[in-house]
């Protein structure tokens, strides 16, 4: 009951000098379309993701990684409900200047990569039931943490 008269006393001072601030836009917290999507992680960032889609070459804070071919993609779909997550497994070329190997990476689980760890910690276009994924939209955002 305090404030009521107060607010009578503030009313006709804010019909003649106050403006409506309309609020801000919610800001967009999600990774980028894969056609917008980086392809490069900018430098001593762990936390960026660098994407590439398959058979594009992405430098990952030092190693330059390629994906080469989905081994399984197992994601519990965005429109179900699933006991296990799942998982995607890539075979992948990883160069780190003094020459190439392939290797499988799975999602979730770093590996060792030279002297850090390379992650596989993002995989686009989100599954969904019944639908199934063309390869050429897949984009594969990657992580690399250590290295001096």
């Amino acid at each position: 009951m305090k404030t009521r008269p107060l607010l009578l006393l503030l009313a006709p001072l804010c019909i003649a000098g106050c403006t409506v601030i309309p609020p801000a836009e919610p800001r967009d917290t999600a990774p980028p379309p894969p056609s917008q999507a980086p392809t490069q992680a900018p430098a001593g960032n762990p936390s960026s993701l660098a994407y590439a889609a398959l058979g594009q070459t992405v430098t990952v804070d030092g190693p330059r990684v390629t994906p080469i071919e989905v081994l399984e993609d197992s994601r519990c779909p965005m429109n179900a409900r699933c006991v296990w997550a799942g998982q995607v497994r890539l075979r992948v070329r990883i160069d780190l200047g003094s020459g190439g190997t392939m290797q499988e990476i799975t999602s979730g689980k770093p590996v060792q990569v030279a002297d850090g760890s390379l992650e596989l910690a993002e995989v686009q276009p989100e599954k969904v039931t019944g639908g199934t994924i063309d390869p050429a939209t897949y984009r594969f955002g990657f992580r690399f943490m250590g290295g001096l």
